[in-house]
């Protein structure tokens, strides 16, 4: 969809435009919400990795610092945002390719104990972990399942490639580029670093037990950063708690800056007080970047529970609303197909066309929402009721039908029938652009490299 019409907040457009006027509503809120609950998520992380150090700093003096941190940089340095976000996302990619590398080597024996491990914890205590309270098969699928419901947590990223669609330079060409390579990066570097991780810790370490169940300060800061503490490797788990607390204060700035700007395209639609169109002379979008950073203030909520207990509210609240916001994505598509076969579009003179649609489209949409209703699944098992768990798991899955009917009986929109879609709006627009593009050649060799290599 986005290759056919390259414009800003796509996903979110489209839903208004193809589907249901209150449907891109919703789909607007959902996104910004998803997005806004991650700045705490990434606050309490920050204060955990920092505890990896000392527990001597007060938790609230931490997440204050890294608030005024994300407000300095968000307000008045926002265009040092783009040249930041991109050494920062460099150094990521590194720390994992190092990590990896590392994974290899102490599992062959290069490790001060000498200890050629291999897969040995795959054998003892065993690969998969049953759900606590559960044991034998039944215990080991609810164990895998959690996991599940913990990676729709982290797959999240190919969406983000979309929402800059329409700054992008010549878009129709480079984004099927950018959505392949970040699929077969995200499919890579994850499955070889839950491999990894799998082959450096059992599960029933007691630093990871002790940090899961009890909040200990700093120790599973990282699973890494454990596996090196075990070797009795000195300095390393020094070097990598920095380089994942940058990567978290990293992320915590950009959804931070994704939030806000989500909030600013509802405003500037008219389905978001007009407050919020206010822009700074830099063109920073004030009053959206403080609700950002009102919301960010949930992470004090830590200091009345564990750490813990309050990552795992967080990871629940936006695992929901992103498998939601993935269901929308689909059944968008499925009215973008169906407006194509009624205009008699033909997809294949598309830049890109996805395959076996729109079954594939049906069933991904499907099974997003099977998980978000499953996410929370656990509080319903014998003993493990909590208010706050049901909240944190199911508030999205409530909150987004409300924002649609409320939308759609207050504004008495209608779905949009197929023939009735607007294919063509802002093609023409598109069209000229293309006509008059002119690729740049790459300011110097080290643009050109970086060019190759990305993509």
């Amino acid at each position: 969809m986005v290759t056919y019409l390259p414009i800003s907040s796509p996903f979110i457009r489209f839903a208004g435009r193809w589907v249901d006027e209150a449907f891109g509503v919703a789909a607007g809120y959902n996104f910004f919400i998803f997005q806004a609950a991650l700045v705490p998520f990434e606050i309490v992380a920050c204060n955990v990795i920092i505890g990896f150090w000392t527990d001597a700093v007060p938790a609230g003096v931490i997440i204050a610092i890294v608030i005024a941190i994300y407000a300095v940089v968000n307000l008045f340095a926002v265009k040092w945002y783009g040249e930041s976000e991109f050494w920062m996302a460099l150094g990521k990619v590194l720390l994992i390719i190092g990590l990896l590398i590392y994974t290899f080597l102490v599992m062959v024996g290069a490790n001060p104990l000498g200890d050629k491990f291999g897969f040995r914890y795959w054998k003892n205590p065993g690969a998969f972990k049953p759900l606590n309270g559960y044991s034998g098969t039944t215990g080991r699928f609810m164990g895998f399942f959690q996991c599940l419901i913990q990676a729709s947590f982290t797959i999240a990223g190919p969406d983000y490639v979309s929402m800059a669609a329409g700054e992008a330079e010549n878009p129709r060409e480079v984004l099927p580029r950018a959505f392949k390579a970040v699929f077969y990066r995200l499919t890579f570097f994850f499955m070889l670093g839950s491999l990894a991780v799998g082959i450096l810790v059992p599960y029933n370490d007691p630093t990871l037990i002790a940090a899961f169940a009890n909040a200990a300060p700093g120790a599973a800061a990282s699973p890494y950063v454990v596996s090196m503490l075990r070797l009795g490797i000195p300095i390393l788990p020094h070097i990598v708690n920095a380089l994942v607390l940058t990567a978290a204060l990293s992320a915590g700035n950009s959804y931070v800056y994704c939030a806000s700007r989500s909030l600013y395209g509802l405003a500037l639609e008219g389905k978001a007080p007009k407050v919020f169109r206010k822009c700074t002379k830099g063109g920073v979008p004030i009053f959206c970047v403080l609700i950002v950073l009102l919301i960010a203030l949930l992470s004090f909520l830590q200091l009345s529970a564990s750490s813990a207990v309050v990552l795992t509210w967080f990871v629940s609240l936006v695992t929901a609303s992103q498998l939601i916001n993935f269901a929308i994505m689909c059944f968008t598509y499925i009215a973008f197909k169906r407006a194509c076969d009624a205009q008699n579009i033909d997809r294949r003179n598309f830049k890109f066309r996805s395959w076996w649609q729109p079954g594939l489209a049906y069933g991904a949409g499907i099974l997003c929402l099977v998980m978000a209703v499953m996410g929370g699944y656990t509080v319903f098992l014998p003993g493990n009721w909590s208010v706050t768990d049901f909240l944190f798991a199911y508030m999205m899955i409530f909150v987004f039908p409300v924002i649609y009917f409320g939308w759609k009986f207050a504004k008495r929109t209608r779905i949009v029938k197929p023939h009735e879609a607007d294919l063509l709006k802002d093609l023409d627009e598109i069209a000229g652009y293309e006509a008059q593009y002119m690729p740049r050649p790459p300011k110097n060799w080290v643009d050109k490299y970086f060019n190759k290599i990305f993509s």
